[in-house]
Parts: structure tokens; sequence; C-alpha cells
């Protein structure tokens, strides 16, 4: 990496961070303490030396579990808080000085003591459902059996005054026998009262009257509301009923059948002043269940909002400590067992911060003994750490998406964050819609503290350093796209920006030109403009000074112009970005000292390139600057197919044939450049480091002397020379045909540019005039309406994803693959700052 102690700072981002591989010896005294710092800091990853061992066979499983355990207990709370209606509050208590041993004795007593106060009441709620429904069945079956005995002596008067009447013919015979009867001897009826689901009432009939043969009358009354079911705790629809049965056999048929259709059955007396009595009392143990409970729940939502003040900071501790013990089992023992050893991966920058964490460890744990810092020399290949803002996380994350940077490879980002929006820009061109575009994205700017849910917890030194560290809940308040564009605010605002800059070369807004830079360059030739139409427009005054000149738009040449403007426009920027890309191999080559790749892969393929689309790129230029009418696709094609020939009117500069002639000879030549030295000369190094050549020139101690030879020694094994030119003819190959398709696939900048101008110009011209044009309110507001919708729709939302999802791909495939290997593996530190709300 380039120093920055010249005049010029280093870049941050073109160079992932330089690494070193530390080992770290922690007395067990402080080895707890140490890796909490460590985990505050966030600039150490750990290498897992106990590969070979079980999650269970490892020296901290049992704390895991207690940690584990623990985090079951804040779950168990936090449901209990969900159902309640509590959210833990942010405004935390502080505790300074939280002890792992007494947060776990507090869990389990508040687990406990909530556990009983839900099964209390349960069981009271279950009870007051009970008596609620017990209060029903005394209520309607009493009114049956009041307008039953109310009936019957209306029935029993009738009688006394037939019997005292005359007598008719049509009188029962029976009649004065059966009234005078010996009570005795009449029959008495037993009866079962309850309630049933409303829904099983007609089957819970049917089948009465078919066990008991008809033997049983059923009297069913129905409930108006819902009744809280005392077993299942939901409200049901349900009937009271009364059976009258006769015998002990029709009784057991009787609750068998209730028991099997789930009917609750209650005691009932036929007295009627009994009645109202279970009915007094009944409603007094229905209130004083009712107050019991309701001071029941009043204290259990005053001591779950009593854990919600406290919750996030237990909860984040149960984390870091279960963190700090997964991470202390990556550490193995040394031989004596009093201390413990750890690898891994910190930036270089980072080494003083790590030691004072180490000592400050140390410090505060009284251990007689320091942890040892000691730097390791590094044979495997380092991780590759870039340090980001909230700028430019987003682009960084673009090209992550598509592989990690190689450690110390050119980081692709730092050209991303210009051209990406910039391609982009070229296909949207157009300042209406990127002031559209910048607006929307500048809503989520302004509001991004409150959008990003920035929940900010207080536990000790850990929220010192996570201040600035965003906890991005927005998932949660947004929802997924919308919480995917809040994440590329930045990239969206950059689109936005080049977009109106790209519009104001088009000359467009919504389609329409106007004279921003001063006036047309072109006029009428009769100053009435009768002639306009039939003999066009001169020149009259200077070329328009930026960008398009407003005239062409609408003329019956504005779309073979703009086509030849944007299509040679597409071309350059594609070999100008694609050049780039070659020449950033250059500098990666240069930087690890390969210089095989400098002299046979990037002078080949620059040389190649640049014979070609680079040429093509020069004729454009001079077409522009000389106004020649000369056909490019004639002189391209013949350049190959006949380099001999004259070029005749398609001649544009003096000795064009052969300067076309070195260009063709050239290209021909880079191919076998490219093919065939390579493979030969990596045979060669191979098999000179075997040989012990080329070992002088490795500064290295005397262990890793002996590791590297052993390494070379392998490879020169493993080294297979048709493999490695088989490899080489397929990157060669992959090239030559790439060039060719990379440049052509650079034209989606004219295709999709010209799509959404003609897009915006149909919605303009075919919605919005031709509402305006019929000279009516309604139409106009409806075709206002359309224009507005088809504009947010079509071109500011879909036009705006095609157009991200092409710029995505030329820079992924178009621009990465010229020099970018993305092989590498990202830098994952042990830190609090990562854990996230769903980790347990």
């Amino acid at each position: 990496m380039v120093d920055g102690g010249g005049c010029c700072p280093t870049m941050d981002l073109l160079r992932s961070e330089p690494m070193q591989l530390v080992q770290l010896i922690i007395p067990l005294e402080s080895a707890h303490r140490a890796v909490s710092y460590l985990g505050d800091l966030g600039l150490f990853q750990f290498k897992d030396l106990n590969v070979e061992k079980s999650p269970f066979q490892r020296t901290y499983a049992t704390q895991i579990k207690r940690c584990g355990d623990m985090a079951r207990k804040l779950r168990f709370l936090k449901e209990q808080m969900t159902k309640a209606g509590i959210t833990p509050s942010t405004r935390t208590t502080m505790c300074p000085n939280i002890n792992l041993d007494e947060l776990e004795v507090k869990l389990g007593e508040l687990e406990a003591e909530i556990s009983e106060m839900n099964t209390n009441t349960e069981k009271l709620q279950r009870s007051y459902n009970e008596l609620l429904e017990y209060k029903l069945v005394l209520q309607k079956a009493g009114e049956f059996f009041h307008s039953a005995q109310n009936s019957a002596t209306a029935q029993q008067k009738e009688l006394e005054e037939h019997m005292h009447g005359e007598r008719s013919i049509d009188s029962p015979l029976l009649l004065e026998q059966e009234a005078f009867a010996d009570p005795s001897k009449q029959v008495k009826l037993g009866f079962v009262s309850g309630l049933v689901a409303r829904e099983k009432s007609m089957a819970f009939e049917r089948f009465l009257f078919r066990a008991t043969r008809g033997n049983v009358f059923l009297k069913q009354v129905v409930v108006k509301n819902p009744v809280t079911d005392p077993l299942s705790g939901s409200e049901v629809e349900k009937n009271v009923f009364v059976i009258f049965y006769s015998g002990e056999r029709a009784k057991n048929k009787i609750l068998k059948i209730c028991d099997a259709f789930g009917a609750h059955r209650y005691p009932f007396t036929d007295d009627i002043g009994r009645q109202f009595e279970m009915i007094t009392e009944v409603s007094g143990k229905l209130s004083e269940l009712k107050t019991t409970i309701d001071i029941g729940q009043l204290h259990r939502a005053n001591l779950l909002q009593t854990i919600g003040y406290e919750f996030d900071q237990w909860n984040l501790l149960v984390k870091q400590e279960k963190f700090v013990f997964h991470t202390l089992n990556m550490l193995s023992f040394d031989v004596t067992k009093k201390c413990l050893v750890g690898e891994g991966w910190c930036p270089v920058y980072a080494t003083s911060q790590i030691q004072n964490a180490l000592h400050r460890a140390t410090l505060d744990g009284n251990s007689q003994v320091g942890a040892i810092f000691q730097v390791l020399h590094a044979t495997e290949l380092p991780p590759t750490y870039f340090r980001t803002n909230k700028f430019t996380s987003a682009f960084q994350e673009i090209v992550d998406a598509y592989g990690i940077a190689k450690y110390q490879e050119v980081n692709p980002a730092v050209f991303t964050v210009v051209t990406f929006p910039f391609l982009f820009a070229v296909m949207f061109g157009d300042w209406g819609h990127g002031i559209c575009l910048f607006l929307a994205t500048l809503y989520f700017i302004l509001r991004e503290r409150k959008l990003s849910g920035q929940t900010l917890y207080s536990v000790n030194k850990f929220y010192e350093h996570c201040r600035l560290i965003q906890f991005d809940l927005s998932q949660q308040k947004l929802g997924d796209i919308m919480e995917m564009t809040f994440g590329g605010r930045y990239i969206i605002m950059m689109m936005a920006l080049f977009s109106i800059y790209t519009g104001f070369i088009y000359n467009e807004f919504f389609s329409v030109p106007f004279e921003i830079f001063g006036q047309s360059a072109y006029g009428c030739r009769d100053p009435s403009c009768r002639d306009a139409t039939i003999t066009g427009l001169i020149k009259v005054r200077d070329a328009y000074p930026f960008g398009v000149d407003p005239k062409w738009h609408g003329s019956r040449s504005e779309l073979p112009f703009l086509n030849s403007l944007k299509m040679k426009m597409s071309i350059l920027l594609g070999v100008a970005q694609m050049n780039l890309g070659i020449i950033l191999s250059y500098f990666n080559a240069k930087f690890f000292q390969n210089n095989v790749n400098v002299w046979h892969q990037f002078v080949p393929q620059i040389i190649f390139l640049n014979s070609l689309f680079g040429y093509l790129s020069l004729l454009i230029i001079v077409k522009w600057c000389t106004g020649s009418q000369a056909d490019l696709y004639h002189v391209m094609i013949y350049m190959f197919l006949s380099p001999t020939d004259d070029l005749g009117e398609n001649q544009l500069f003096p000795g064009q044939k052969y300067l076309q002639l070195l260009f063709v000879s050239l290209a021909l030549v880079a191919v076998p450049w490219m093919l065939f030295p390579k493979p030969f000369l990596l045979k060669k190094q191979h098999e000179e480091r075997h040989r012990g050549q080329l070992y002088a020139m490795l500064e290295s101690t005397d262990d890793s002397f002996e590791l590297e030879t052993h390494d070379h020694s392998h490879g020169h094994e493993e080294f297979d020379f048709s493999e490695v030119f088989v490899h080489q003819l397929i990157h060669t190959i992959e090239f030559v045909l790439g060039a060719v398709s990379n440049t052509a696939s650079y034209l989606r900048l004219w295709a999709l540019s010209l799509a959404h101008s003609e897009l915006s110009s149909v919605f303009y011209d075919k919605v919005l005039l031709l509402a305006m044009g019929y000279n009516n309110l309604i139409i106009l507001i409806i075709g206002i309406v359309v224009f507005i919708f088809a504009t947010v729709g079509v071109l500011l939302v879909m036009e705006t994803l095609s157009a991200f999802l092409h710029a995505l791909r030329l820079h992924w495939v178009e621009f990465q693959n010229k020099f970018y290997e993305g092989d590498g593996y990202k830098f994952s530190p042990f830190s609090f700052c990562l854990i996230s709300e769903d980790d347990d």
C-alpha cells in the first residue's frame, strides 16, 4: 500500500487495510475481561484453534449453556410483555456494575414469580368463567321452572273450577281419578342442567333422543351474548339446557353424552327460594373474584413494566456474555494450563489500540501477569477490510455482492462511486425526472436518523464505542423494498444528481426542451417563419453553449441525430471504462510485483483493445471535429477484409490507411502474445523456486524459510503445464471475444437512453398535451392524473430499476472482469456492535 507520509494522503478504499496475524497469550484471570474489551473495540478477528473439538467438549460449554438458559428466560419475559402490550423502554436505567450471577438469580426469580402469577390468574379466571356460566344456568333454568310452575298452577285452578261445575259429556272419564290420585304413587322426574355449544346443540338433542329412545324431555334456551369457555378461554356461543329424565339408567346415559359433547353441567334446585339464594351467593363470589383478578393483573402489569425498563440492558448483557464465551472457546490452553492462547487477524493501525485494551484488562482484572501481543509470520491470505462510512458503504456493498476483493487488490468501489451513477444517468438523462428522484431520496437522507431507528443502548463502555452505530430497524418500520431503498439512499442521490447533469446535456425536462443556457443557434430562414416547415432552419448564431440545441427536439431529424450522438457516446464511454479496467490490472500487477502479468497480460490487452476500439473511438472524435460524412461501419469492416484497399470518401485524415495496417498488425500480434509466453514463464518460475534459486530474494526468518520451501516444493509437484496452458487459452479467447461483446454491451446506454426519452415524450404528447387540447376541465384533470401516475410508475420506478440493473451489469461484467479477481474473504471482527436483535 502506498505510504501516507508524502504530500498526498492514502486512499483507504483503493486498497484494503494492511493486516497482520497476531498471537495473544492471556492469563486465565483476565481472559474474559480482555476478550470483552476486544469486543468493545471490534478490530480483532479470532481464529478457531479448537476445530477438532465439538461444542460440548470445549472449555466454556457450561457457561454458554447458562447464557442460553438466561436467554430463554428473557424470551419468556418478552413474550409476557408482548401479551400484556408492554414494549421494552429505550430509557434504560443505568446499572454500571451488572453481575451475571446476580442477573441469573434475578431472572430465575422473575420467571418463577410471573409463572406463578400466570397459573393463579388462569385458575382464578377459570373459576370466574365457571361462575359466570353457573349464574346463566341459574337465571335461564330458573325462568323455565318459574314459567312451568305458573303454568301448572293455572292448570290446577282450571281443573278445580271444572270439577265444581257441571260435567260435560266431553269431559275425560279419568279426570276425577287423576285429580285425586295418591301423591305417593306419582312419578318423580330428575333433571340435569348446564350449557352446551350452540353449534353442537342439534346433534346433542338428536343423540339424547336416540340414546334414551325418546324418554327424556330437553329444554334449551339461547344465550344472546358469547360466553367465555372456562377450559379454552375463547368466546363461544352457547345454549342453556335442562334435561328431564326418569330412572338412574337414563341419568347415566345423559351424563356420558354431556361429557362427550363437552357440555358443562351445573347443579340446580327446583326450589325457587333456594334458587334466589344461590344466585345471590354466586354474584357475590363473582364480585370477589373480579376484584382479585384485577388486583393480580395490575400487580403483574407493574412488574412487567419494571422489567421493561431493564430488559434491553439485560438482553444485551446476556448476548454479550454468550458472545464472549463463544470466542473464549476458540482459544486454546498453553502448556501450563494457566494461560489462553489465541490467534487472529487485525489491522496494522489497530495494534496500539489492541495492546491498550489488553493492558487495561490486566489492570482491571488484578492479574499479576500481563497479556502478550505477538505478531506472527502469515503464510495464508489475510482477510480484506475496508474502512467505509455511510456514504461509501453502499457502493462497497455493490462490489462485495460480486465478490470480496482479494487482499490489497485494487478496489473497484473507489471508481464505482462516480462511474456507477454516471452510467445510470446516461440511460436516465432527464433533469425533471432527476429532480423528482433527488427529492425522494432527500426525504430519506433528512430523516435517516429517525428511519434508521437509532435505538442506542447504554451498557458500560460498549455504548460509548457504538454511539455512532445505527442498529437499522427500518425493516420493522418500512417494507422490504423501502428498506433496500433506504439503505441505498446515497447511491440514489448520486444517480439523481448525475441524471440532472445528463438531463441538461440532453436538454430534456419531462421530454420538453428549454433554452436555459442561451438562445438556440438555429432560426427561420424567413423572419415570418412561414417557410420553416418547407425549407427548414438555418444557423443564425453561435452553437448552443451546453448540451443539445433545443431546436433539435421536435424536428424531423431529431431521432437520427440523437441516435447517432448517443450510440457514439456509448462506445466512447465503454472503451474508456474498459481501458480503465485494464490500466487498473497494471497497478495490481505492479503492486504484487508480478512482472509476468505486466508484460504478458496488461501490455497485449491494452494494445489489442485500442488497436480496434480505441481506433474506432479516435475515428468518432475525428468525425465529430471535421464534420466528415465517412461511414465508420464500412471503415471498420474493411479494415480487416481489405486492409490494403483505398478508403476513398471514407478517409478521415492523411495516412489513415497505413495507421489501420499498423493497428491490424498489432492486434494480430497481441493475441499470441497473451497466449504463449505466460504459461512457459510460470513453468520456469516454478522450476527455479524448486531448485532454490529465488529464495535469496525472500526476506524471511529461518522457520518461515523452511515452511515456504516445503510449500514451493509441494507447489512444484502439483504444477500442471497443460492445465495452466488451457487456462491461459480460455483467458485469451475470453478477452478477445469479450473485447467485441463488451463494447457492444455498452450500446445498452444508447438503447435505454433512447427508450427513456421516447417514453417520456409519448406520455407528454399523447397524454398531457392531448388532454389539454380538449379544453375540458374534467378531461384535463384526468390527463394530469394519468400523466403523473405513468411518470412515477413507469419512468421513475420501472425505468430507474431497469437502468440500475444495466449499470450494475456493466460494472460487474464489462469493467470488473478486466482486473478484479474478487476471491478474497471479508474481515469479520469480534465486535459487540455486530450483535443483532435475533441473536440468541
